[in-house]
């Protein structure tokens, strides 16, 4: 299966509609979004944004980030693509999703405990499945900011260790752009979208993550 991934569009249309533009001439199976749609705004922005995503008329599997608007989550169910707190299938993938952060020191729109990203894990996972999270998990190339700091998600660092599903997916830490390996699972933070950044991901018996640039 070919999956196609994004994160931290950050309200960026113009970029949005680039990428939408290369993704036409692509071959994949489906596009899974990290989360971020907006930069601070809501469902109506965010409907605007996912507008040419939309009309590419391939599967979308989406989770809000700590950026977005409180009704976008919303918009995302209503579009039938959200996944997060929830488990979804494609071609036989399982998808299970997280979306928002861990705490911040911004007191950012949508910031979960460590607790509560651990109950959405443990309700919803099941062993193979794939992991789309806004937060990347802890101490991984995934999730150093510029000072060297790690600021991921401890409780989705351990549940990948004890349970190594196949691949994460996650966003949040611009700089941290990059594919990085927790045991047999492969950690992919594609980088931000507005900035250009994409990445195409082969799923078979082996994961091989391509990070790209419009």
């Amino acid at each position: 299966m070919r999956l196609v991934a994004i994160t931290d569009l950050h309200g960026n249309l113009e970029m949005v509609e680039k990428f939408s533009s290369r993704l036409s001439a692509e071959d994949f199976d489906a596009l899974l979004i990290a989360g971020d749609v907006t930069n601070f705004s809501g469902a109506e922005t965010a409907r605007r944004i996912l507008g040419p995503l939309l009309e590419l008329g391939k599967p979308i599997i989406a989770v809000h980030g700590n950026c977005d608007g409180r009704d976008v989550p919303e918009l995302l169910e209503e579009l039938g693509i959200s996944v997060h707190n929830k488990r979804v299938e494609l071609n036989g993938l399982g998808v299970v999703g997280v979306g928002g952060s861990n705490i911040t020191p911004f007191n950012t729109i949508w910031e979960l405990t460590e607790e509560e990203i651990h109950g959405i894990l443990e309700r919803n996972y099941q062993k193979g499945d794939v992991i789309l999270s806004h937060a990347p998990p802890y101490n991984t190339v995934t999730d150093k900011v510029r000072s060297g700091l790690h600021v991921g998600s401890k409780a989705l660092r351990s549940f990948i260790e004890e349970r190594q599903p196949p691949l994460v997916i996650c966003g949040h830490i611009h700089e941290a752009r990059g594919v990085d390996r927790i045991g047999e699972t492969t950690v992919i933070n594609p980088g931000p979208l507005f900035k250009g950044y994409y990445a195409i991901i082969e799923v078979g018996e082996e994961i091989n993550a391509m990070l790209e640039r419009l």
